[in-house]
């Protein structure tokens, strides 16, 4: 199985598009990109508007060769109504538009479906089902919390089972829930990417204890499966010290390192809005 992070917040945008691979299915997970309008009161730079442009770029070299394009929820990080030929005879698996979903999603799911019915070759609710291509099983998760609480809306996991089982967890945001940490384990990934706590909000949006939940979490999906490949990025990777949150990760279990997306592929992490403000002050980032 060939799993290929393609834009993540450690490659200087945010997103959590992937392509995966097997032998039977070329499947691209959330082809969605974007960059936060207003981090330290400072509007994106033209560095991460640059970036933006060269990671939609490569998200629809990627989807253009896929077969199957998943959209776990629709946060515009996730999906772009915008420009919906991509999806010309791909099978699309998404998130229900209209059950477990907020207000405000549930009008962009609208719009989205909306728009790309002339060009997909087939549109599936993909909640809670699961898929056989091949000798390749697809296992989407039921709708979990996008974080601790149903404000944000949900999202759905997507388990793709080869020779060995990858996990994309979507905005689970830790996991903070227990439903995700539940499904997590149960499936028993090899590989993993996950988003990770969104410690950049601490104090405003989440509470100290919200995030150890998140790193008791992670804890015990590291003592309890036996993960080899273990991204964690999104959220986290806001954060200009992300890493000394997750240092504890590293010493649980031998060979079991948790590493960004920009790390996985042997790239440096540039986590552009984490250092918006040193970007704008001449600081090389």
């Amino acid at each position: 199985m060939k799993i290929l992070p393609i834009a993540f917040d450690s490659l200087g945008v945010r997103s959590m598009a992937t392509f995966v691979e097997t032998k039977d299915v070329r499947i691209f997970i959330d082809p969605g990109v974007s960059v936060s309008p207003d981090r330290y009161s400072l509007p994106p730079h033209q560095i991460e508007l640059v970036r933006h442009r060269e990671m939609w770029e490569a998200i629809k070299r990627w989807v253009s060769i896929s077969d199957m394009v998943i959209i776990s929820h629709y946060h515009y990080d996730h999906h772009n109504p915008d420009e919906p030929e991509i999806y010309y005879q791909k099978d699309v698996y998404l998130k229900h538009p209209r059950e477990f979903i907020n207000q405000s999603q549930r009008e962009r799911a609208a719009t989205f479906l909306s728009r790309i019915e002339p060009y997909a070759k087939s549109i599936n609710i993909a909640d809670g089902e699961t898929l056989t291509i091949g000798s390749t099983k697809i296992v989407f998760s039921k709708p979990v919390f996008h974080g601790i609480s149903p404000q944000l809306g949900y999202v759905i996991m997507v388990c793709v089972e080869e020779s060995e089982r990858f996990i994309f967890t979507s905005d689970v945001q830790g996991p903070l829930n227990e439903d995700a940490c539940t499904f997590i384990i149960e499936k028993a990934p090899h590989s993993m990417i996950i988003d990770g706590p969104a410690t950049y909000l601490l104090g405003s949006h989440y509470k100290k204890q919200d995030i150890d939940i998140s790193i008791k979490n992670l804890s015990k999906i590291i003592t309890r499966v036996p993960l080899k490949n273990f991204v964690i990025d999104h959220h986290l990777l806001r954060d200009m010290n992300w890493a000394n949150y997750i240092e504890g990760l590293g010493k649980i279990k031998q060979g079991v390192c948790p590493c960004s997306a920009a790390g996985y592929l042997g790239k440096k992490e540039e986590i552009f809005e984490a250092k918006r403000k040193d970007m704008y002050s001449g600081v090389p980032y």
